[in-house]
């Protein structure tokens, strides 16, 4: 059985740092600024023997429900109707604030469990704090500091005492078939090089939303998922966490990682906004699939071609999503124009899957989703030894390789060697003498010859070993 705990309180008191602990993993972005948390995060957790999900939830703040703080408070309302359990935070360094008070009446009409978490209890005076913390009236505070990882037992204990402890002490889960999942997914595909297997859709789809600010990734995903999951407003920069999102697309498992928006990197000064794009880099390498949000009405800026640029040579497959869709007025023009602009300013990845979208309508959502999977399994397709050396035949008698000082090069065969993205070894001659215009015409005759339109491929050259190399003449 398990349940599942909302962290909550004011900004600054350490409710991130106590969900990294909790979860075993620096998952959620820490720094010493007040509101770096802006979306509700939840990720399965571990207290000694105790399994369970945790919450990771933005500052509370008493602010009008149109500003920013306003909505990042509605996500965490949103937070404690969904969990079992609260633990409120406070920072017994500093001892209990105004909105401690207000939010402690907020959590008591919730009618939840809470345990009161005293963080940053090591720190010198924090006993008073301490002292303070009882006047919440939510029982007693537990000392603990998340950044040292002290006072787990007795959190842990407090956890117990709050459930009972039938409920508190299910069984674990058994999570081997998702230890499983995310082995093949990091994994590369080695298999038999001759063997075509049959597309697997029953495995979990990783997808990362990635873009530029503002260009409507946040809004995108909450109107796949048909629900207000992510915040989301016209602000730039509201994302900072990569945050994910489980979603079950016409029975296919997908889980979905909303990234911080990524400007020019002569733009990003900040330390938080520097964490917040490497978190996003993290989840493009972790992810199978990878949308590039862009703003129909100012597409292909240099920073959008960037970010796909980094994407393929990351090896993952892209698609585009031309976002804000409903607000173009001469919509089957501007198509023509940007499908032109995507095959000439992305040769590289020849083919690529872009649909017209708007996040905000919930226009071309299917037809995006299926370009998705499309793209999906062209990254996973393998072909037979059998059918490229017959193709390679082809191309050698149209078209074979040029001659280096006066030498012929000779290619002997070629043989794909992984997948996802798909790498193919030939072997030849003189690798560093072929020429990379030829190497691009194979990598584009293959793409067309064997239909593996829109994602990256590589083209690695070999020589084949002499075995009498090195060997002593006989006399």
């Amino acid at each position: 059985m398990s349940f599942k705990v909302a962290i909550i309180g004011r900004p600054n008191v350490g409710k991130s740092t106590l969900f990294n602990r909790l979860v075993g993993k620096k998952l959620a972005l820490v720094d010493d600024t007040p509101g770096v948390t802006r979306d509700r995060r939840v990720h399965a957790a571990k207290l000694y023997d105790l399994y369970f999900d945790v919450i990771d939830t933005a500052g509370f703040e008493d602010a009008a429900a149109s500003t920013l703080p306003g909505r990042m408070r509605q996500q965490t309302e949103i937070a404690i109707r969904e969990a079992d359990l609260i633990f409120f935070t406070v920072d017994a360094k500093s001892g209990l604030m105004p909105d401690d008070r207000t939010f402690a009446d907020v959590v008591r009409k919730s009618g939840k469990p809470v345990v009161l978490v005293a963080n940053k209890a090591e720190a010198r005076g924090a006993q008073g704090g301490l002292l303070e913390a009882w006047e919440l009236g939510l029982g007693e505070p537990i000392p603990v500091s998340a950044e040292h990882g002290q006072g787990m037992p007795d959190l842990r204990d407090a956890v117990v005492e709050a459930l009972g402890e039938e409920r508190a002490l299910g069984e674990e889960e058994d999570d081997s078939d998702e230890i499983a999942a995310s082995e093949v997914l990091i994994g590369e595909d080695i298999a038999d090089p001759d063997a075509e297997p049959a597309y697997d859709d029953t495995k979990p789809l990783r997808i990362a939303v990635v873009g530029r600010p503002n260009a409507g990734k946040s809004t995108l995903i909450n109107a796949l998922i048909g629900e207000e999951r992510l915040l989301t407003g016209p602000e730039a920069g509201i994302t900072r966490d990569s945050i994910s999102v489980d979603w079950d697309w016409r029975g296919r498992r997908i889980k979905l990682f909303d990234t911080a928006g990524m400007r020019r990197k002569s733009k990003v000064q900040e330390k938080l906004e520097k964490l917040s794009v490497q978190d996003g880099l993290r989840a493009i390498r972790f992810a199978e699939i990878v949308i590039i949000v862009l703003d129909a009405t100012i597409p292909f800026e240099k920073q959008d071609l960037q970010i796909a640029d980094l994407i393929i040579r990351e090896g993952r497959a892209p698609v585009i999503a031309f976002n804000k869709w409903d607000l173009i007025d001469n919509p089957q023009e501007l198509l023509a124009e940007l499908r032109e602009k995507t095959e000439r300013l992305l040769p590289q990845v020849r083919g690529i899957q872009a649909a017209p979208v708007s996040a905000e309508t919930g226009r071309g959502l299917d037809k995006l989703v299926e370009s998705v999977i499309k793209t999906h399994k062209v990254w996973n397709s393998r072909v037979s030894t059998g059918k490229l050396n017959r193709w390679l035949e082809g191309i050698l008698a149209h078209h074979p390789p040029p001659a280096v000082a006066g030498r012929r090069l000779k290619i002997k065969y070629v043989t794909q060697a992984k997948t996802r993205p798909p790498g193919f070894v030939v072997s030849c001659s003189q690798p560093d003498a072929m020429p990379q215009s030829y190497v691009r015409y194979l990598t584009n005759s293959l793409r067309e010859a064997f239909d593996m339109p829109g994602v990256p491929i590589r083209m690695a050259l070999r020589t084949s070993d002499n075995p009498f190399a090195g060997r002593a003449k006989k006399r």
